[in-house]
């Protein structure tokens, strides 16, 4: 027998359809609770755990929109919509059947009283939803090629999406959407506009061209891991390995959220997951979503840490050309798609030598054009340092930059060779060789035991226990194994003194306060303090604030040395914080948990920032080498 939800019975049913603890549902199910809205097709309340562990308890939609003239009648498990002038035993224009795992919406023409579109919005505090697939040829055909800043508060425009599609809703879950008929899907995020922000889905209902419509939405976990034990540790990487792939609707690549910006010098995070080739849906897997954003730069997208982006950035990142050449071969390498890299060569060619051309005194080591002095920064922000961590006056010989320009080089070195450019690889070859011999001479210091961040103009070295170089340089093997042990001793033990142990919140990038002098954003709120040795300024933002950005390089570099329990001693509290959704979301203070200050302060503002999903990555070390958490030490591998 069905019953119409109206104001004065729904408490009642409620109560009879759902548990006892989560009174927000009329369905309910360990991977899945929604209450259906009253007054028009939709949802006031949906939650998801796609491992099914009845973890359900949080609404992800913004609140509904009042009003509507549209009556919901059903049980438990099907509703239907209804305008409020149709009688109840006519067809319904909408249908939501429920499933343990499964929901399905169907909707039906009427010419009298045609169907309103189903519109979803996510609450971006609460999860920075993101939709995964392919943009339609007339979006493709529209999109800018400059990325604007995008919190700015400006109206953003939105991408029709391809069905299927997924709907990744991070530490949550996914949906995997089909559609019955060639349709395309609504997509907009912005995380300014409407109060706190939206990710929207708007879903066409049936029409004279399509009097029948039904979309189905499949419960799924997607990740790389098939041989994954079943410890409950790892059900945050279950969760959350598409956390780092964050696709932006407003120019079709991925970016630091889906309504964040994107950054070349960051797409090695997200394509060092797109990499595992993981199946999102029918014939479309992570790689070619990657494929999708290297066609927009590879087409002259132009985005922050590009020269001429914006008059604080007239010069070119040194991670930004070696990040995009970084993600190429994470593209090209898994997929072996020869005739995609033949098609391209000629631009990815390009970007290698723009790389090279920043060896500006040909040494081979490369080069920012800004000194990088100390005190050479100036109050206001005139122009931005030569990398991602673009608060902190990295600048000249960029240690970092350096450090992925020489992965590039020697990923460039094996696609040239696939691509036939025989000369180009030994070139390539030859300048990593040369690179990794100046490295450790050119940034390690004496006085520390550890590499310095940069060395300036004046020949002056600046070393504030950069803990993220250190690790990337020894993952990338430009730190031989006697050298990184000694180095990875001296940076755990400083830790140690320094008081640093809550690895639940990440890492900070630097173990000891950036001087005011070496600080190029001279605002208390990102880490620039008035006093000189910015002790006032520590652990806020970049300034040694705590993140899980970078962090897993910390972890996979003592893996590589064989310091199993060092490296667990760090990861395994990450991990349950990746589980508790720990690294995205807001704070009582309004600020969000990508950064926070050493007592778990939130000092973030992305809300997800998808650069620190990359730290999962490590668990698949631990897979490949059958190693248990908790093992003592052995060999390096």
């Amino acid at each position: 027998m069905k019953t119409t939800f109206d104001t004065r019975t729904i408490n009642a049913t409620l109560t009879l359809c759902v548990p006892e603890h989560d009174a927000v549902a009329t369905f309910h199910s360990p991977y899945l609770a929604i209450r259906p809205s009253l007054n028009r097709p939709g949802f006031d309340s949906l939650a998801i755990d796609s491992l099914g562990k009845g973890k359900t308890g949080l609404n992800l939609l913004c609140p509904p929109a009042p009003g509507g003239c549209w009556r919901a009648s059903g049980d438990a498990n099907i509703i239907e919509y209804r305008h409020a002038e149709v009688l109840d035993g006519s067809p319904a224009a909408w249908q939501f059947v429920f499933e343990s795992t499964r929901l399905t919406l169907r909707s039906r023409y009427s010419p009298e009283f045609p169907p309103e579109p189903l519109v979803v919005a996510f609450d971006r505090p609460k999860s920075s939803a993101t939709f995964l697939g392919k943009p339609s040829p007339a979006t493709l055909a529209t999109l800018p090629q400059h990325a604007s800043v995008l919190n700015d508060g400006l109206p953003r425009a939105g991408a029709e999406m391809l069905l299927p599609g997924l709907l990744h809703l991070p530490d949550r879950g996914s949906f995997r959407i089909r559609a019955s008929t060639s349709i395309t899907v609504g997509y907009f995020a912005d995380r300014k506009r409407d109060g706190t922000g939206y990710t929207r889905l708007i879903f066409p209902a049936a029409s004279a061209i399509h009097p029948v419509v039904e979309y189905t939405w499949d419960i799924v976990a997607p990740h790389p891991a098939v041989s994954l034990p079943e410890d409950p540790i790892y059900n945050g990487f279950r969760r959350n390995f598409l956390n780092g792939l964050q696709l932006n609707p407003s120019i079709c690549a991925l970016a630091n959220s889906s309504a964040g910006g994107p950054g070349p010098f960051a797409l090695y995070f997200y394509s060092s997951v797109a990499s595992k080739g993981v199946e999102l849906f029918e014939g479309f897997t992570t790689l070619d979503l990657l494929r999708q954003t290297l066609e927009r730069f590879l087409g002259g997208l132009r985005t922050y840490g590009m020269a001429g982006y914006s008059p604080t950035i007239p010069h070119d990142f040194l991670d930004s050309y070696p990040s995009l050449l970084i993600a190429v071969a994470d593209y090209v390498l898994p997929s072996r798609d020869i005739a995609w890299l033949n098609q391209h060569y000629t631009t990815i060619h390009s970007w290698a030598e723009r790389m090279l051309s920043h060896d500006l005194d040909d040494d081979g080591l490369l080069e920012y054009p800004l000194s990088g002095n100390s005190g050479s920064w100036p109050r206001d922000v005139k122009c931005r340092p030569s990398n991602w961590w673009d608060t902190i006056g990295f600048a000249h010989k960029d240690a970092y930059g350096n450090a992925l320009a020489y992965r590039a080089l020697t990923l460039m070195a094996e696609m040239a060779g696939l691509a036939g450019q025989h000369k180009d690889a030994t070139r390539y070859t030859a300048k990593a060789v040369q690179l990794k011999r100046l490295f450790v001479p050119s940034f390690l210091n004496p006085a520390t035991g550890i590499l310095a961040g940069w060395k300036s103009a004046d020949g002056q070295l600046h070393d504030y226990w950069f803990l993220f170089l250190n690790s990337l340089a020894i993952v990338f093997g430009l730190v031989d194994p006697p050298l990184a042990n000694t180095i990875m001793d001296r940076l755990l033990a400083k830790m140690e003194a320094v008081g640093y142990n809550r690895f639940d919140l990440g890492l900070p990038g630097n173990l000891v306060p950036v001087a005011r002098c070496d600080y190029a954003h001279h605002e208390l709120r990102w880490g620039g303090g008035e006093r000189e040795d910015n002790a006032d300024g520590f652990q806020k933002y970049e300034n040694g604030g705590a993140t899980a950005c970078f962090a897993g390089f910390t972890v996979e570099a003592l893996y590589q040395l064989g310091r199993w329990a060092d490296g667990d001693r760090i990861f395994k509290p990450m991990l349950t914080s990746f589980e508790a959704g720990g690294f995205q979301g807001q704070g009582d203070n309004a600020m969000t948990k990508d950064w926070r200050t050493w007592d778990g302060t939130c000092y973030g503002y992305e809300g997800l920032l998808a650069d620190g999903y990359m730290s999962l990555l490590p668990v698949l070390t631990r897979i490949k080498y059958q190693v248990p958490m908790g093992t003592p030490p052995r060999e390096a591998l």
